[in-house]
């Protein structure tokens, strides 16, 4: 009788168990898929068209000197053809580029 009470006992534990770490992984999931919704509701921002408050509030790592640098290095060559040709304004990097791909638009 003993032993049947020790079988039970641990067979609900385990499935205690089981249930928890069930509830702990989809709480664990919800975060992920959020995340995944913010970066598709991020607005995107035309380099060509954009002022240097609007560039600096889209753009991750560029600030509004960076941002400024931009729209000084657009009015001094002519619009930007190539995401790559960012890289020209001082500052800013192939990274920083890579970063914000996403929501660059050349226009």
């Amino acid at each position: 009788m003993t032993y049947l009470r020790i079988v039970v006992a641990s067979f609900l534990l385990f499935m205690g168990s089981m249930v928890s770490t069930s509830s702990v992984m989809a709480e664990s999931a919800e975060p992920s898929t959020q995340s995944s919704t913010q970066l598709s509701t991020q607005q995107a921002v035309n380099i060509n068209t954009a002022d240097a408050e609007a560039l600096s509030a889209a753009l991750k790592g560029i600030g509004l000197k960076k941002a400024q640098a931009i729209v000084t290095h657009r009015e001094q060559y002519g619009q930007f053809k190539t995401l790559n040709e960012l890289t020209d304004v001082k500052g800013i990097g192939a990274g920083t580029v890579a970063k914000n791909e996403a929501v660059i638009v050349i226009e």
